[in-house]
Protein backbone atom coordinates (compact mmCIF):
# COMPACT_ATOMS: atom_id res chain seq x y z
CA UNK A 1 0.00 0.00 0.00
CA UNK A 2 1.60 3.56 -1.22
CA UNK A 3 2.26 5.77 1.57
CA UNK A 4 1.22 9.59 1.57
CA UNK A 5 3.88 12.03 1.21
CA UNK A 6 1.13 15.06 1.56
CA UNK A 7 -0.86 16.20 4.26
CA UNK A 8 -4.32 16.69 4.45
CA UNK A 9 -6.18 19.23 6.25
CA UNK A 10 -9.95 18.43 7.83
CA UNK A 11 -11.78 21.81 7.25
CA UNK A 12 -13.02 23.62 10.44
CA UNK A 13 -16.39 22.66 11.88
CA UNK A 14 -17.37 26.53 12.12
CA UNK A 15 -20.56 25.50 13.42
CA UNK A 16 -19.27 23.52 16.02
CA UNK A 17 -16.90 26.14 17.08
CA UNK A 18 -19.64 28.17 16.84
CA UNK A 19 -21.91 26.86 19.41
CA UNK A 20 -19.18 26.13 22.11
CA UNK A 21 -18.74 30.06 21.67
CA UNK A 22 -22.19 30.98 22.21
CA UNK A 23 -22.22 28.27 25.30
CA UNK A 24 -19.15 29.97 27.16
CA UNK A 25 -20.53 32.78 26.37
CA UNK A 26 -23.72 32.35 27.73
CA UNK A 27 -21.76 31.37 30.67
CA UNK A 28 -19.90 34.24 31.30
CA UNK A 29 -22.88 37.05 30.75
CA UNK A 30 -25.92 35.42 32.71
CA UNK A 31 -24.53 36.77 36.12
CA UNK A 32 -24.39 40.22 34.46
CA UNK A 33 -27.98 40.09 33.61
CA UNK A 34 -29.36 38.33 36.18
CA UNK A 35 -27.68 39.72 38.89
CA UNK A 36 -29.00 39.21 42.28
CA UNK A 37 -27.85 37.11 44.95
CA UNK A 38 -30.49 34.57 44.11
CA UNK A 39 -30.50 34.54 40.69
CA UNK A 40 -26.20 33.70 40.67
CA UNK A 41 -26.98 31.16 43.30
CA UNK A 42 -29.51 29.49 40.95
CA UNK A 43 -27.12 29.89 37.83
CA UNK A 44 -24.85 28.51 40.11
CA UNK A 45 -27.06 25.70 40.61
CA UNK A 46 -27.87 25.03 37.02
CA UNK A 47 -24.11 24.29 36.14
CA UNK A 48 -23.76 21.69 38.81
CA UNK A 49 -26.98 19.66 37.78
CA UNK A 50 -25.92 20.26 34.20
CA UNK A 51 -23.02 18.10 34.74
CA UNK A 52 -25.01 15.25 36.73
CA UNK A 53 -27.70 15.24 34.34
CA UNK A 54 -25.26 14.97 31.59
CA UNK A 55 -23.31 12.33 33.39
CA UNK A 56 -26.50 10.45 34.35
CA UNK A 57 -27.26 10.54 30.62
CA UNK A 58 -23.97 9.00 29.71
CA UNK A 59 -25.77 5.44 30.93
CA UNK A 60 -29.09 5.81 29.82
CA UNK A 61 -29.00 7.71 26.78
CA UNK A 62 -25.58 6.32 25.48
CA UNK A 63 -25.26 3.32 27.76
CA UNK A 64 -28.93 2.28 27.80
CA UNK A 65 -28.70 1.76 31.78
CA UNK A 66 -31.68 2.94 33.35
CA UNK A 67 -30.35 4.03 36.60
CA UNK A 68 -32.50 4.31 40.12
CA UNK A 69 -28.98 5.14 42.32
CA UNK A 70 -27.17 7.66 40.68
CA UNK A 71 -27.40 10.52 43.31
CA UNK A 72 -25.03 8.03 44.71
CA UNK A 73 -22.19 8.86 43.07
CA UNK A 74 -22.80 12.56 42.97
CA UNK A 75 -23.46 12.44 46.97
CA UNK A 76 -20.57 10.65 47.72
CA UNK A 77 -18.80 13.11 45.28
CA UNK A 78 -20.02 16.01 47.50
CA UNK A 79 -18.78 14.09 50.64
CA UNK A 80 -15.51 13.01 49.78
CA UNK A 81 -15.28 16.91 48.71
CA UNK A 82 -16.15 18.61 51.64
CA UNK A 83 -13.58 16.22 53.95
CA UNK A 84 -10.66 17.52 51.16
CA UNK A 85 -11.88 21.04 52.11
CA UNK A 86 -11.77 20.20 55.35
CA UNK A 87 -8.59 19.06 55.31
CA UNK A 88 -7.04 22.12 53.64
CA UNK A 89 -9.17 24.20 56.24
CA UNK A 90 -7.00 22.11 58.39
CA UNK A 91 -3.82 22.58 56.69
CA UNK A 92 -3.35 18.56 56.15
CA UNK A 93 -4.18 18.63 52.50
CA UNK A 94 -1.62 22.10 50.52
CA UNK A 95 -3.97 22.93 47.61
CA UNK A 96 -5.86 25.35 46.60
CA UNK A 97 -9.85 25.69 47.07
CA UNK A 98 -10.86 25.55 43.13
CA UNK A 99 -9.30 21.54 42.81
CA UNK A 100 -11.73 20.50 45.65
CA UNK A 101 -14.25 19.71 43.10
CA UNK A 102 -11.21 16.98 41.45
CA UNK A 103 -11.75 15.23 44.78
CA UNK A 104 -15.21 14.94 44.08
CA UNK A 105 -14.99 13.07 41.11
CA UNK A 106 -12.08 11.25 42.40
CA UNK A 107 -14.60 9.98 45.15
CA UNK A 108 -17.40 9.32 42.93
CA UNK A 109 -15.24 7.27 40.14
CA UNK A 110 -13.93 6.00 43.49
CA UNK A 111 -17.38 3.92 44.03
CA UNK A 112 -18.32 3.39 40.85
CA UNK A 113 -15.53 1.48 40.21
CA UNK A 114 -16.49 -0.54 43.59
CA UNK A 115 -20.00 -0.53 42.85
CA UNK A 116 -20.08 -0.42 39.09
CA UNK A 117 -18.18 -3.99 39.20
CA UNK A 118 -21.61 -5.75 40.59
CA UNK A 119 -24.20 -3.78 39.19
CA UNK A 120 -22.87 -3.47 35.08
CA UNK A 121 -22.60 -7.07 34.98
CA UNK A 122 -26.47 -7.44 34.67
CA UNK A 123 -28.43 -5.28 31.76
CA UNK A 124 -31.97 -3.85 31.45
CA UNK A 125 -34.32 -4.30 34.39
CA UNK A 126 -32.18 -6.61 36.88
CA UNK A 127 -29.11 -3.55 36.14
CA UNK A 128 -31.93 -1.14 37.40
CA UNK A 129 -32.79 -2.93 40.52
CA UNK A 130 -29.67 -3.40 41.50
CA UNK A 131 -29.10 0.33 41.17
CA UNK A 132 -32.05 1.23 43.06
CA UNK A 133 -30.51 -1.53 45.98
CA UNK A 134 -27.22 0.20 46.06
CA UNK A 135 -29.15 3.63 46.45
CA UNK A 136 -31.30 2.49 49.52
CA UNK A 137 -27.98 0.72 50.64
CA UNK A 138 -25.78 3.99 50.38
CA UNK A 139 -28.72 5.98 52.21
CA UNK A 140 -28.67 3.85 54.42
CA UNK A 141 -25.03 3.66 55.69
CA UNK A 142 -25.20 7.55 55.94
CA UNK A 143 -26.91 7.26 58.98
CA UNK A 144 -25.03 4.24 60.15
CA UNK A 145 -21.09 5.68 59.79
CA UNK A 146 -21.42 9.09 61.32
CA UNK A 147 -17.47 9.36 60.62
CA UNK A 148 -17.74 9.83 57.20
CA UNK A 149 -21.50 11.10 56.59
CA UNK A 150 -21.99 12.78 59.80
CA UNK A 151 -25.03 11.68 60.50
CA UNK A 152 -28.25 13.59 60.21
CA UNK A 153 -26.36 17.02 60.38
CA UNK A 154 -24.25 15.72 57.53
CA UNK A 155 -20.63 17.54 56.83
CA UNK A 156 -19.78 21.35 56.51
CA UNK A 157 -16.90 23.16 55.90
CA UNK A 158 -16.01 26.66 54.51
CA UNK A 159 -14.60 27.05 51.59
CA UNK A 160 -13.15 30.58 52.71
CA UNK A 161 -9.44 30.09 54.02
CA UNK A 162 -6.19 31.59 53.86
CA UNK A 163 -5.17 34.75 52.27
CA UNK A 164 -7.46 35.76 48.41
CA UNK A 165 -5.35 34.69 45.48
CA UNK A 166 -5.50 37.33 43.17
CA UNK A 167 -8.75 38.77 44.79
CA UNK A 168 -10.70 35.60 45.13
CA UNK A 169 -11.72 33.98 48.08
CA UNK A 170 -14.66 32.44 47.32
CA UNK A 171 -16.71 34.23 49.56
CA UNK A 172 -18.72 36.10 47.02
CA UNK A 173 -21.36 33.78 45.33
CA UNK A 174 -20.32 35.33 41.93
CA UNK A 175 -16.97 34.13 42.30
CA UNK A 176 -18.24 30.48 43.16
CA UNK A 177 -20.32 30.85 40.01
CA UNK A 178 -17.29 30.91 38.07
CA UNK A 179 -15.52 28.77 39.24
CA UNK A 180 -18.93 26.16 38.47
CA UNK A 181 -19.47 27.62 34.84
CA UNK A 182 -15.71 26.58 34.29
CA UNK A 183 -15.78 23.15 35.18
CA UNK A 184 -19.14 23.08 33.67
CA UNK A 185 -17.99 24.30 30.39
CA UNK A 186 -14.95 21.91 30.81
CA UNK A 187 -16.92 18.71 31.57
CA UNK A 188 -19.65 19.47 29.18
CA UNK A 189 -16.51 19.37 26.07
CA UNK A 190 -15.09 16.52 27.99
CA UNK A 191 -18.12 14.71 27.62
CA UNK A 192 -19.16 15.96 24.48
CA UNK A 193 -15.96 14.47 23.03
CA UNK A 194 -16.42 11.06 24.90
CA UNK A 195 -19.64 10.73 22.51
CA UNK A 196 -17.33 10.77 19.87
CA UNK A 197 -14.96 8.27 20.76
CA UNK A 198 -14.54 4.40 19.56
CA UNK A 199 -15.52 3.62 23.74
CA UNK A 200 -18.50 5.92 23.39
CA UNK A 201 -19.28 4.42 19.80
CA UNK A 202 -19.12 1.12 21.42
CA UNK A 203 -21.73 2.05 24.18
CA UNK A 204 -23.98 3.47 21.72
CA UNK A 205 -23.45 -0.27 20.04
CA UNK A 206 -24.13 -2.10 23.31
CA UNK A 207 -27.25 -0.26 24.11
CA UNK A 208 -28.69 -1.00 20.57
CA UNK A 209 -27.53 -4.38 19.96
CA UNK A 210 -25.43 -6.21 22.45
CA UNK A 211 -25.49 -9.14 20.93
CA UNK A 212 -24.06 -8.18 17.68
CA UNK A 213 -21.23 -6.66 19.88
CA UNK A 214 -20.40 -9.66 21.74
CA UNK A 215 -20.17 -11.08 18.03
CA UNK A 216 -17.51 -9.42 16.88
CA UNK A 217 -15.54 -9.64 19.91
CA UNK A 218 -16.20 -7.10 22.25
CA UNK A 219 -16.43 -7.63 26.29
CA UNK A 220 -20.05 -5.96 26.76
CA UNK A 221 -19.84 -6.00 30.59
CA UNK A 222 -16.49 -4.04 30.29
CA UNK A 223 -17.97 -1.14 28.08
CA UNK A 224 -20.81 -0.91 30.71
CA UNK A 225 -18.04 -0.78 33.58
CA UNK A 226 -15.74 1.78 31.74
CA UNK A 227 -18.37 4.28 31.19
CA UNK A 228 -19.83 3.46 34.30
CA UNK A 229 -16.57 4.80 35.94
CA UNK A 230 -16.49 7.95 33.72
CA UNK A 231 -20.37 8.71 34.75
CA UNK A 232 -19.35 8.56 38.25
CA UNK A 233 -16.39 10.78 37.99
CA UNK A 234 -18.37 13.26 36.16
CA UNK A 235 -21.04 12.95 38.47
CA UNK A 236 -18.39 13.04 41.74
CA UNK A 237 -17.29 16.53 39.81
CA UNK A 238 -20.96 17.64 40.05
CA UNK A 239 -21.39 16.88 44.24
CA UNK A 240 -17.99 18.50 44.49
CA UNK A 241 -19.31 22.14 43.00
CA UNK A 242 -22.48 21.43 44.91
CA UNK A 243 -20.59 21.17 48.75
CA UNK A 244 -18.45 24.28 47.54
CA UNK A 245 -21.24 26.28 46.62
CA UNK A 246 -23.71 25.28 49.54
CA UNK A 247 -20.94 24.66 52.04
CA UNK A 248 -22.84 21.42 53.67
CA UNK A 249 -23.66 17.72 52.71
CA UNK A 250 -26.35 15.36 53.95
CA UNK A 251 -27.86 12.03 53.76
CA UNK A 252 -30.21 13.74 51.16
CA UNK A 253 -27.98 14.19 48.61
CA UNK A 254 -27.79 10.03 48.41
CA UNK A 255 -31.58 9.51 48.28
CA UNK A 256 -33.69 7.78 46.08
CA UNK A 257 -35.60 11.01 45.33
CA UNK A 258 -32.76 12.97 44.06
CA UNK A 259 -31.53 10.24 42.21
CA UNK A 260 -35.79 10.13 40.42
CA UNK A 261 -35.29 13.75 39.92
CA UNK A 262 -32.19 12.90 37.76
CA UNK A 263 -34.17 10.50 36.03
CA UNK A 264 -37.24 12.40 35.42
CA UNK A 265 -35.56 15.80 34.43
CA UNK A 266 -33.15 14.07 31.96
CA UNK A 267 -35.86 12.49 30.60
CA UNK A 268 -38.05 15.64 30.08
CA UNK A 269 -35.10 17.46 28.42
CA UNK A 270 -34.46 14.84 25.73
CA UNK A 271 -31.96 11.71 26.62
CA UNK A 272 -31.63 11.22 23.26
CA UNK A 273 -30.15 13.96 22.20
CA UNK A 274 -26.45 15.31 23.97
CA UNK A 275 -28.33 18.77 25.14
CA UNK A 276 -30.79 17.21 26.26
CA UNK A 277 -29.78 16.77 29.82
CA UNK A 278 -28.57 20.47 29.69
CA UNK A 279 -32.32 20.95 29.50
CA UNK A 280 -33.43 18.74 32.03
CA UNK A 281 -30.92 20.52 34.27
CA UNK A 282 -32.18 23.92 33.89
CA UNK A 283 -35.59 22.78 34.24
CA UNK A 284 -34.88 21.06 37.25
CA UNK A 285 -33.74 24.31 38.85
CA UNK A 286 -36.72 25.65 37.50
CA UNK A 287 -39.02 23.21 38.94
CA UNK A 288 -37.63 22.43 42.51
CA UNK A 289 -36.55 25.75 43.38
CA UNK A 290 -38.59 28.58 41.31
CA UNK A 291 -42.20 27.03 40.16
CA UNK A 292 -42.26 25.09 43.91
CA UNK A 293 -42.51 28.72 45.07
CA UNK A 294 -45.61 29.81 43.20
CA UNK A 295 -48.00 26.83 44.10
CA UNK A 296 -48.13 23.82 46.61
CA UNK A 297 -49.57 22.02 43.91
CA UNK A 298 -46.36 22.15 41.55
CA UNK A 299 -45.32 17.88 41.91
CA UNK A 300 -48.75 17.39 40.03
CA UNK A 301 -47.97 19.80 37.62
CA UNK A 302 -45.07 18.14 37.21
CA UNK A 303 -46.56 14.75 36.97
CA UNK A 304 -49.23 15.92 34.57
CA UNK A 305 -46.13 17.53 32.15
CA UNK A 306 -44.35 14.30 32.54
CA UNK A 307 -47.37 11.88 31.78
CA UNK A 308 -47.74 14.40 28.75
CA UNK A 309 -44.64 14.17 27.48
CA UNK A 310 -44.15 10.78 27.51
CA UNK A 311 -47.54 10.27 25.60
CA UNK A 312 -46.80 12.69 22.85
CA UNK A 313 -42.97 13.63 22.86
CA UNK A 314 -41.30 10.61 24.44
CA UNK A 315 -37.82 12.21 22.94
CA UNK A 316 -38.56 15.18 25.37
CA UNK A 317 -38.23 19.25 24.55
CA UNK A 318 -34.83 18.26 22.50
CA UNK A 319 -36.72 16.29 20.52
CA UNK A 320 -39.15 18.88 19.93
CA UNK A 321 -37.03 21.62 19.50
CA UNK A 322 -35.03 19.65 17.03
CA UNK A 323 -38.11 18.85 14.62
CA UNK A 324 -38.53 21.91 14.46
CA UNK A 325 -35.06 22.78 13.46
CA UNK A 326 -35.24 20.06 10.80
CA UNK A 327 -38.89 22.39 9.49
CA UNK A 328 -36.73 25.33 9.59
CA UNK A 329 -34.18 24.45 7.67
CA UNK A 330 -36.38 22.91 4.44
CA UNK A 331 -38.65 25.82 4.87
CA UNK A 332 -41.59 24.56 6.24
CA UNK A 333 -42.01 26.22 9.59
CA UNK A 334 -43.97 29.26 8.55
CA UNK A 335 -46.95 27.00 7.55
CA UNK A 336 -47.45 25.48 10.52
CA UNK A 337 -47.29 28.98 12.75
CA UNK A 338 -51.46 29.71 12.86
CA UNK A 339 -51.76 25.77 14.19
CA UNK A 340 -49.03 26.35 16.51
CA UNK A 341 -50.60 29.78 17.61
CA UNK A 342 -53.91 28.58 17.95
CA UNK A 343 -52.41 25.01 20.10
CA UNK A 344 -50.74 27.42 22.14
CA UNK A 345 -53.63 29.75 23.18
CA UNK A 346 -56.67 26.91 23.66
CA UNK A 347 -53.89 24.85 25.45
CA UNK A 348 -53.49 27.80 27.53
CA UNK A 349 -57.02 28.61 28.61
CA UNK A 350 -57.71 24.48 29.10
CA UNK A 351 -54.23 25.23 31.51
CA UNK A 352 -55.42 27.93 33.43
CA UNK A 353 -59.08 26.34 33.76
CA UNK A 354 -57.49 23.41 35.35
CA UNK A 355 -55.04 24.98 37.50
CA UNK A 356 -57.77 27.24 38.26
CA UNK A 357 -59.77 24.28 40.20
CA UNK A 358 -56.59 22.69 41.51
CA UNK A 359 -55.58 25.93 43.67
CA UNK A 360 -59.30 25.71 44.58
CA UNK A 361 -58.72 22.48 46.09
CA UNK A 362 -55.80 23.08 47.80
CA UNK A 363 -56.51 26.15 48.96
CA UNK A 364 -59.82 24.08 50.67
CA UNK A 365 -57.55 21.16 51.78
CA UNK A 366 -54.50 23.17 52.93
CA UNK A 367 -55.17 26.77 53.60
CA UNK A 368 -58.95 26.90 54.59
CA UNK A 369 -57.81 28.86 58.15
CA UNK A 370 -57.32 31.61 55.79
CA UNK A 371 -61.02 32.46 54.06
CA UNK A 372 -62.46 31.42 51.52
CA UNK A 373 -60.85 33.64 48.81
CA UNK A 374 -57.83 33.22 46.98
CA UNK A 375 -55.51 35.26 44.45
CA UNK A 376 -54.92 33.38 41.50
CA UNK A 377 -53.05 34.83 38.74
CA UNK A 378 -54.79 38.42 38.27
CA UNK A 379 -57.87 37.50 39.56
CA UNK A 380 -59.49 36.44 43.28
CA UNK A 381 -61.58 33.78 43.36
CA UNK A 382 -63.87 32.02 45.84
CA UNK A 383 -62.77 28.65 46.57
CA UNK A 384 -66.01 27.74 48.32
CA UNK A 385 -68.25 29.78 45.46
CA UNK A 386 -70.15 27.65 42.61
CA UNK A 387 -69.54 31.17 39.97
CA UNK A 388 -65.55 30.28 40.32
CA UNK A 389 -65.82 26.57 39.83
CA UNK A 390 -68.11 26.98 36.90
CA UNK A 391 -66.05 29.74 34.89
CA UNK A 392 -62.74 27.67 36.37
CA UNK A 393 -65.10 24.05 34.56
CA UNK A 394 -66.37 25.71 31.49
CA UNK A 395 -62.68 27.21 30.62
CA UNK A 396 -61.27 23.97 31.07
CA UNK A 397 -63.85 22.24 28.65
CA UNK A 398 -63.73 25.04 26.39
CA UNK A 399 -60.56 25.01 26.13
CA UNK A 400 -60.01 21.12 25.46
CA UNK A 401 -62.76 21.07 23.14
CA UNK A 402 -60.93 23.45 20.97
CA UNK A 403 -57.33 22.42 21.36
CA UNK A 404 -58.72 19.04 20.54
CA UNK A 405 -60.25 20.69 17.06
CA UNK A 406 -56.84 22.33 16.35
CA UNK A 407 -54.57 19.34 17.30
CA UNK A 408 -56.67 17.11 14.36
CA UNK A 409 -55.74 20.01 11.90
CA UNK A 410 -52.56 20.33 12.88
CA UNK A 411 -51.84 16.75 12.72
CA UNK A 412 -53.07 16.70 9.23
CA UNK A 413 -51.25 19.96 8.56
CA UNK A 414 -48.14 18.20 10.18
CA UNK A 415 -48.35 14.85 7.84
CA UNK A 416 -48.61 16.77 4.77
CA UNK A 417 -45.41 18.85 5.60
CA UNK A 418 -43.57 15.45 6.55
CA UNK A 419 -44.59 13.80 3.37
CA UNK A 420 -43.10 17.07 1.12
CA UNK A 421 -39.81 16.99 3.52
CA UNK A 422 -39.41 13.17 2.27
CA UNK A 423 -40.01 13.95 -1.28
CA UNK A 424 -37.51 17.25 -1.13
CA UNK A 425 -34.99 14.53 0.55
CA UNK A 426 -35.53 11.93 -2.37
CA UNK A 427 -34.98 14.96 -5.15
CA UNK A 428 -31.94 15.99 -3.55
CA UNK A 429 -30.20 12.49 -3.33
CA UNK A 430 -30.95 11.91 -7.40
CA UNK A 431 -29.42 15.30 -7.49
Amino acid sequence: MATKNYYEFKPINVGRWLVWGLFALVLTVMPMIFNSSLAINLLALMGVLIIACLSFNMLLGQGGMLSFGHAVYTGLGAYGAMHALNWISGAKLPIPVSLVPLFGGLTGMGFAALFGYVTTRKSGTTFAMITLGVGELVFSMSLMVPEFFGGEGGVSGNRVMGQPFLGISYGPPIQVYYLIAVYTFVSVVAMFAFTRTPLGRMLNAVRDNPERVEFVGYNTQRVRYTAFIIAGFFAGISGGLGALNFEIVTAESVGTARSGAFLLFTFLGGSTFFFGPILGGILLVLGFFVFSEFTKAWLLYLGLVFLFMVMYAPGGFASLIMMNLRLASFGKLRRLWVSYLGLAVTGLVALIGGAAMVEMVYHLQFNAGQGRDLRFLVVTLDSAGLTSWFGAAFATLTGVGLFELMRSQFVKDWGQTQEEIEKEIKRRELI
